[in-house]
């Protein structure tokens, strides 16, 4: 890689940490209904792993993480219910799935531009896989770690169906939406980002 390619690699990984940093802490990135907390995080995430690859993706997932555990002290009640009952798979719950959102998108929008062609549809697909590849990964590790335990004065398998499943729901349809809307403007900036210009 020229060091062209890592200036503008660097550069671009600081302005999509800024981006989440400034979603995370303002209302643009939680949408909050009662004690639901819909994140539109995903989409930066997706987007770092779409034109940096794996790595950064995964490194810029990191910082995603890091802004949902300190949403557990910032307002968000099923947040800081699981932090009360467990913090340690809270901590596995926010890092493990945000961080694995830039691998998967880094290592999967590159094979479907391959495949396909078409760059609307691997964006799409691509916020696609990353969404789901949160929403699961979190579920399940909510489940193995907070199964047993009473949130918020509540069983956990009422709150589990009531938040939970509405969070999937909104959160895979503002993927598709805002990566449909999205697709023909990332379309020239996701192709000349460094890693499309002989960054491997």
């Amino acid at each position: 890689m020229s060091n062209h390619n890592k200036v503008r690699q660097i550069t671009l990984a600081a302005i999509l940490t800024a981006i989440i940093l400034l979603m995370a802490f303002t209302p643009l990135g939680y949408l909050r209904i009662g004690p639901m907390s819909i994140t539109l995080l995903v989409i930066p995430a997706v987007i770092g792993g779409m034109t940096l690859g794996p790595i950064w993706g995964g490194l810029l997932g990191a910082v995603f993480g890091a802004t949902s555990l300190a949403q557990c002290f910032m307002g968000d009640l099923s947040g800081a219910a699981m932090f009360a009952a467990n913090a340690f798979g809270t901590v596995i719950a926010c890092f493990v799935p945000r961080i694995l959102i830039g691998v998967v998108s880094g290592l999967l929008f590159p094979f479907l531009m391959k495949i396909t062609r078409k760059s609307a549809i691997a964006f799409i697909v691509t916020a696609v896989a990353g969404t789901l590849t949160n929403s699961i990964l979190f579920i399940g590790l909510v489940v193995a770690f907070f199964k047993d335990s009473v949130l918020g004065g509540g069983s956990f398998w009422a709150i589990f169906v009531s938040f939970f499943s509405v969070n999937v729901a909104v959160e895979l349809a503002v993927g598709i939406v805002v990566s449909a809307a999205l697709s023909a403007a990332l379309d020239r900036f996701v192709l000349n980002a460094p890693r499309y210009q002989g960054a491997k």
